[in-house]
């Protein structure tokens, strides 16, 4: 049965903004806690600036690594076994809908869709999430995108600091020491043949003790403006890097480090707690300072940016709603009687 098809709630007790990783544990957790969950899965232009559709295969989870797409294609078999379990009725997919305003208002959410559509719902789980900054090359951000996240050019240390083994690597980033500091973190760990740290066109300012560390391990330093890549654009094999005076560096395997762009508009349009980062600052179980508004995945402050801390942050906020909404109608239960 569609959603068209099915008596509509007037309220929802759970809208979830965001269907990557959080957003789709947030759903799951909540469909399973019998509460009705509605669930924006963002416009075709969310999803081109979604982590979840970036992410390739993941290493770093048990059993996640036989997906091509490492976010979407687990995700895909959990929207299924929804719809044919028991639980089915609880979830209300819009997969190609974003949402432009939240209000509260008369102790719920208005909810203000992409296709003039408003929802209500009790409480409202965001996870909108991240992306990583890109390095403009050749003037534009789309040169490096045939390399990135297949295993060439990744993002997270985390998950992918691995693939560095026995590969000449470079670190993209300017962003303070953090470029370097990944460059001594990867020597350390995995020791690969050679390690350059690329600013592009930044002059750095590393403290002593790092230059010193750059010194013993041999971790070389291109301030030069990049201006071009080398590779296999098919395949997504990377060769190396020019730079703007026709210098050639080789490398296997690159990270970026610029950055991440925060998708925090819709918190701060209603005028959520925030670090100085963006990542929106919440309690212990994801709930924002605004009440009801809850917070899970990479957009929460002081998180691991990682697909499991996502769905660890998901459940608590589910949960806690599930608690809320459960406390509710039992005192509404005990002042009738």
């Amino acid at each position: 049965m569609t959603t068209t098809e099915r008596k509509l709630p007037e309220v929802y007790d759970i809208a979830v903004i965001g269907a990557g990783a959080a957003g789709m544990m947030a759903a799951l957790r909540g469909v399973l806690n019998n509460d009705t969950v509605l669930l924006f899965g963002g416009t075709s232009k969310d999803k081109k600036k979604s982590r979840a559709q970036w992410v390739g295969k993941v290493d770093n989870i048990p059993g996640f690594s036989i997906y091509k797409k490492g976010i979407l294609d687990p995700n895909k078999e959990t929207l299924n076994f929804i719809k044919e379990s028991e639980f089915s009725e609880n979830l209300f997919h819009h997969p190609s809908t974003g949402v432009e305003d939240i209000i509260k208002e008369d102790g719920h959410f208005t909810i203000k869709a992409s296709k003039e559509e408003s929802f209500k719902a009790k409480y409202v789980i965001l996870a909108t999430g991240v992306m990583d900054v890109q390095p403009k090359i050749e003037g534009t951000i789309n040169t490096i995108f045939p390399y990135a996240n297949v295993q060439s050019v990744d993002y997270c240390i985390r998950c992918d600091g691995h693939h560095v083994k026995n590969k000449e690597t470079a670190i993209i980033g300017n962003d303070g020491e953090s470029a370097a500091w990944i460059a001594v973190l990867l020597h350390e760990r995995y020791n690969p043949p050679h390690i350059t740290v690329i600013t592009d066109g930044h002059e750095p300012n590393y403290s002593d003790d790092l230059k010193k560390l750059l010194e013993l391990y041999k971790i070389q330093v291109i301030t030069k403006g990049l201006d071009g890549i080398r590779g296999d654009e098919k395949t997504g094999k990377l060769e190396g890097f020019y730079f703007c005076d026709g210098t050639f560096q080789p490398v296997d395997f690159a990270f970026i480090s610029l950055g991440m762009l925060v998708y925090n508009e819709l918190a701060s349009k209603m005028k959520a707690a925030t670090d100085e980062r963006g990542f929106v600052t919440t309690s212990e179980k994801g709930e924002s300072s605004i009440d009801g508004l809850y917070v899970a995945g990479d957009l929460r402050a002081n998180t691991k940016k990682q697909i499991y801390t996502a769905w660890d942050t998901a459940v608590d906020a589910a949960d806690d709603i599930n608690t809320r909404l459960r406390r509710e109608k039992r005192q509404a239960l005990l002042s009738q009687n």
